[in-house]
C-alpha cells in the first residue's frame, strides 16, 4: 500500500518549486501526492511577477476536503504567506496524527519575498512547535531566530540549537549557503547530531531545491521511516536530481532540478 502525502503550499507557475515540484518528488520517490494550494503565483525561472492569495474558508475548505476522505501519512508545509494561512494550517495539522516537515519559505531563488514579515511570528511560534522536522537553510534561519547569517559549522550547530528550542522534533538546517567546497547539512534533536556532507554541483539550476527536499524526507517517512533514514535518503535524491539538472532546458534564469533523474536517466 503506498503511503499518501499532504503537500501544503504555493503553486509555482514555472513548475520549479511549489505545489508542482512537490507532486514530482512525491511520485517519483514511492508515494502517491495530495495537494492544498495556499496561494497562486505568476513565477518563472527569472523571478516572481505576482502572488494571489487563496481566499481563507477556501483554503480551509481544501484541506477538510481531503481529510475527510484520504488518509493522510504524512505533510509537508511549504509557502505559507501570511500569518491568518498560517494559523488555519496550524489548526488543521492538530487534528493529524502523521509526520509534518515544514519548510519554512521565506524568500524565491530570485531574491522575491514569499512570506510577510507579520507571518514570521506566527511560524516561530505556532507552526514549528508542531513540526516533526524543520528544513531551514542558513538566511531561513537567521530570520526566524533574529541573528546573523551563519558562517561556519560552530554557528550552525548553535543555531540549529535553538531553532530545537522552538519546539520541533528535529531540525535539519542546511548548509548550501556557506563558502565551501562541500554542502554540510545538520540534523539536530534531542537524542542526535549528524552532519550530511555533498559535494558541490557546479549548476545554475538549483530553483526548488528546497521544496524538493522537504517534500522527498514527507514522503520518506510517510513510508515509515526514520528521521535520520529519511534524511539520508532525501538527501541522496536531491543529489541525483541537482546532478542531472542541466539536463534539462527550462528558462533563462535558475532552472529546475530534474525530479525523475532516476526515471529518464541519460536520456533528457
Amino acid at each position: 500500500m503506498y503511503a499518501n502525502i499532504l503537500t501544503i503550499a504555493g503553486s509555482d507557475s514555472g513548475g520549479g518549486a511549489g505545489i508542482q515540484a512537490d507532486l514530482k518528488v512525491i511520485s517519483a520517490t514511492g508515494a502517491y501526492g495530495l495537494s492544498v494550494i495556499t496561494a497562486l503565483t505568476a513565477q518563472n525561472t527569472i523571478g516572481v511577477d505576482a502572488i494571489y492569495p487563496v481566499a481563507i474558508d477556501f483554503l480551509k475548505q481544501q484541506m477538510q476536503t481531503v481529510y475527510c476522505d484520504i488518509r493522510i501519512d504524512a505533510v509537508k508545509v511549504g509557502m505559507l504567506g501570511t500569518a491568518e494561512v498560517t494559523e488555519a494550517v496550524v489548526e488543521f495539522l492538530g487534528i493529524l496524527e502523521c509526520p509534518v516537515v515544514v519548510d519554512p519559505v521565506m524568500v524565491a531563488k530570485s531574491g522575491d519575498r514569499l512570506l510577510h514579515a507579520d507571518a514570521i511570528v506566527a511560524l516561530r511560534d505556532s507552526l514549528i512547535p508542531e513540526a516533526t522536522v524543520i528544513t531551514p537553510n542558513l538566511p531561513e534561519a537567521a530570520d526566524l531566530l533574529g541573528v546573523s547569517e551563519a558562517r561556519d559549522r560552530d554557528a550552525m550547530q548553535a543555531q540549529a540549537k535553538a531553532l530545537l528550542d522552538l519546539g520541533p522534533q528535529a531540525v535539519l538546517l542546511k548548509g548550501g549557503h556557506l563558502s565551501t567546497q562541500e554542502s554540510p547539512d545538520l540534523l539536530m534533536s534531542n537524542d542526535q547530531v549528524r552532519w550530511f556532507d555533498t559535494a558541490r554541483v557546479v549548476t545554475k539550476n538549483t530553483h526548488g531545491t528546497g521544496c524538493t527536499l522537504s517534500s522527498a524526507l514527507a514522503s520518506y517517512l510517510g513510508q515509515g521511516h526514520t528521521v535520520a533514514r529519511a534524511v539520508t535518503e532525501a538527501k541522496k535524491y536531491v543529489s541525483g536530481a541537482i546532478t542531472a539538472a542541466d539536463q534539462l532546458s527550462v528558462g533563462q534564469g535558475h532552472g529546475p532540478v530534474n525530479h525523475f533523474w532516476s526515471f529518464w536517466g541519460n536520456n533528457g
